[in-house]
């Protein structure tokens, strides 16, 4: 798993990662000169990496929702979504688009796996079922 944003030159890069790593478990890195706008990059292996986020889609309740960006997101063998950067800052889960929907830009997040479908049902909690009436 690959969570990354972009620090632009008005965001404090410690802000940055701290919104990366209120969603996720791994090892942070930046790139580009301190005090300058650069990339943040969390790097996690496993289902660990993503439990917080799990718990975090399960907490607010936005599992079916969060089911079908995923899908909307998912590749051959890798599943990628964007989230806002600000909404992950406070510990919270948005999707968003890749541009144009939040002027401080996204975290992208990509998944490799060899499972996507088995991945997504994990994170939601499984198949989506219909109650009966």
């Amino acid at each position: 798993m690959v969570a990354e944003a972009e620090i632009k030159p008005t965001e404090n890069p410690e802000k940055v990662k701290k919104a990366l790593t209120s969603l996720f478990s791994g090892d942070i890195v930046t790139e580009g000169e301190e005090n300058d706008y650069g990339l943040a990059r969390l790097h996690g292996t496993g289902r660990e990496s993503l439990e917080r986020f799990r718990m975090i889609l399960q907490r607010d309740r936005i599992r079916a929702a969060a089911r079908s960006q995923l899908f909307k997101g998912k590749e051959e063998s890798r599943i990628i979504v964007f989230l806002n950067k600000q909404v992950a800052y406070v510990g919270h889960v948005s999707f968003s688009a890749p541009e144009g929907e939040s002027p401080l830009g996204p975290i992208r997040l990509e998944i490799q796996t060899a499972d996507p479908v088995g991945i997504i049902d994990w994170l939601t909690g499984g198949p989506m079922r219909r109650q009966e009436t």
